[in-house]
Order: C-alpha cells, then sequence, then structure tokens
C-alpha cells in the first residue's frame, strides 16, 4: 500500500496507537490483533492482519510475519517493531510509530493546505496564459502543448518525488534519496533528527532488555530508518568487540552530532544511560518535528512567491510584445 495522504498516515498511526494501548493493558499481541481484525482503522487493513495471524498461528514471530507481507509495512517499521521483540517493550514501540506517523499526518494535512491556494494560482496562471495566443490563433495543439503537457510534466514529477520519498524501497535506493536530502538546509538536518530520535529509543528499550551491547547498537541503527547510520554503526563491530567503548567510537564518528555523543558518554560513565537515551530520543524528536514543520510552512510560501514572480514577468513579457505590435502598426 502506497502511504502518501494524510489519511492513510492517520490509518497507520490509528492501527499503532490501538496495538499500544492492547498490548500495554496485558492483552496479548494475538488476541490485540484479533480485535484489530475485527474492527481495522480501513478495510484495506483487514487482509494483511488476517495473515499475520496466520503466520503467528505457524509459529512465526511478528517480525517473520510481516516480511512476509510483500512490502505492507515499510522496512523502518518492520525493523523498529524487531527491536520491540527482542527487548519485550512492544507497547512502548506501538506508541512510538503511532506518534511518528501522526506527525506526519499533522504535517502533510498542513502542507497541503499551504499548498492549495499556490497550486490554483499556478493553474489558473498556465490556462491564462495560453488562451491568450490560442484566442488570436485558434491553435488547440499549441494550447494543449502548453496547458496539459505542463501539467503532466508537473504531475509526472510530483509523482516520481513521492515514489522516490516512500520507505518501502531497499537500502541501496534509500541511501541514495538520504544523500540526496542530506545537503539541504533545515529539511536534511530534520530527517537526520529524527533518525536520532528512532535510534536512541530503539536503544534505550534493547539495552534496558539486557541485549548485548553490540548487537542493541546494530538493531537500534537499523531501527533509525538512515542507512547511512546503520553501515556505521556496522563499522563499529572490530572495533567494539577489540576493547573500545561505545562511547569511544560514537565520539569518533562524524555522523553523531557533539551532543550526542556527549550526551553518551555521560550516561555510560554515569550508570545512567537508559535516561540519558530517552532524554536524547525526546531532543531529537522534537527538534526534527520542529524543522520539519518549519519546512512545511515555507515550502508553499516559496512555492507562492516563484509562481507569482513568474506570473508577473509573463504579464510583462505580454504587454511589452503588445506595445512592440502598436508601435509596428503605427510605424515607429
Amino acid at each position: 500500500m502506497l502511504t502518501v495522504t494524510p489519511g492513510q498516515f492517520r490509518q497507520r498511526s490509528e492501527f499503532y496507537h490501538q496495538l499500544g494501548l492492547l498490548t500495554g493493558a496485558g492483552i496479548g499481541l494475538i488476541r490485540g490483533l484479533e480485535q484489530l481484525q475485527r474492527n481495522p482503522p480501513a478495510r484495506s487493513y483487514r487482509q494483511p492482519i488476517t495473515q499475520v495471524l496466520g503466520r503467528l498461528a505457524e509459529g512465526c514471530t511478528l517480525t517473520e510475519s510481516l516480511r512476509q507481507l510483500d512490502s505492507w509495512l515499510p522496512a523502518f517499521d518492520i525493523a523498529l517493531l524487531h527491536a520491540g521483540e527482542q527487548s519485550g517493550r512492544m507497547d512502548a514501540c506501538f506508541h512510538l510509530l503511532a506518534n511518528y506517523y501522526e506527525d506526519r499526518a499533522r504535517i502533510a494535512r498542513q502542507l497541503i493546505a499551504d499548498l492549495a491556494y499556490p497550486a490554483f494560482l499556478f493553474h489558473f496562471g498556465v490556462l491564462i496564459f495560453a488562451f491568450l495566443p490560442f484566442f488570436r490563433t485558434g491553435d488547440w495543439v499549441t494550447f494543449l502543448a502548453q496547458t496539459l503537457g505542463v501539467f503532466l510534466a508537473i504531475y509526472a514529477v510530483i509523482g516520481l518525488l513521492i515514489y522516490a520519498g516512500q520507505s518501502r524501497h531497499g537500502e541501496n535506493w534509500r541511501g541514495w534519496v538520504e544523500s540526496v536530502l542530506h545537503p539541504i538546509p533545515v529539511l536534511g538536518t530534520a530527517r537526520w533528527y529524527l533518525a536520532l530520535a528512532r535510534l536512541a529509543a530503539a536503544l534505550e528499550a534493547l539495552l534496558s532488555a539486557g541485549i548485548n551491547v553490540i548487537e542493541a547498537w546494530e538493531m537500534a541503527a537499523t531501527a533509525s530508518g538512515s542507512p547511512a547510520l546503520r553501515r556505521a554503526v556496522l563499522a563499529w563491530r572490530p572495533r567494539v568487540a577489540a576493547g573500545q567503548t561505545p562511547a569511544e567510537v560514537v565520539s569518533a564518528s562524524r555522523r553523531f552530532p557533539p551532543l550526542f555523543a556527549n550526551q553518551y558518554a555521560t550516561g555510560e560513565i554515569s550508570g545512567q544511560l537508559d535516561a540519558t537515551l530517552q532524554r536524547l530520543h525526546q531532543y531529537y524528536q522534537d527538534e526534527g518535528s520542529r524543522k520539519l514543520r518549519a519546512v512545511s510552512r515555507w515550502v508553499p510560501m516559496a512555492i507562492y512567491l516563484s509562481i507569482v514572480l513568474l506570473i508577473a514577468y509573463r504579464i510583462i513579457q505580454f504587454y511589452l510584445g503588445y506595445f512592440q505590435q502598436v508601435q509596428n502598426a503605427a510605424g515607429f
């Protein structure tokens, strides 16, 4: 299922929210899924839930069951749920995913609302400037090329961008997208902070459950959804196995901000690593969401300004051409 609209994000959030409430109340995962099977957040969820229940009845784990569903859930979701299974903190992972998709739904709603007027202005401008020469010449081919041709090209670009941003693609593709977006001011930092927030949350759950520190870091890096973070952490294994502490390799890595490295080192030395990771998760979650909301506000404004300038330029061009025709007709 291609998840791109606020409603779809909201359904995914509701799915995880209900699972978090049910498992947090002591109801088993299977009973919780059976409840959602009867009352799913959307009809499209009933069949995948039924398939998951069938796999669980055969003895598979939740992670194994989800991986057999032909990309029903993004790799990021499955990695985080795998960390939850290993740590015994499934309810916390469900709540984390519920908040993540709720935030994405809120940002998507704001972005669509802010883009509505610029989109109308763009379509109106294209139609008006294509209609003026059509009114004089009656050339339908040129008119359609200047209207439908432009619209189809823009829609194709938007569709490609949405497709490229989906988290269901393989790691190589997601790594390429990450490398392209990372240098973009605000947006790149926002995505990076949110990945660090997910890593901190997963790492805290895994370490609290007694998972080996190397395995915990590798699983948390996978759950972060960032291929760059995952590659960096996987490269640490020989160094940590040789005696270096995670705090030392984190401090030496350029993938982690100084704040994260310093806080982690303090938590490791003081024995308060769980509380430190919780604070890091909250800080990077708040900062990442704040920056992402700023992007969703400023991008529509930039698009609107660009469209206004383009329309103004075309108007000036039109009148300059008109005055030139008048002068030529008057013999000047």
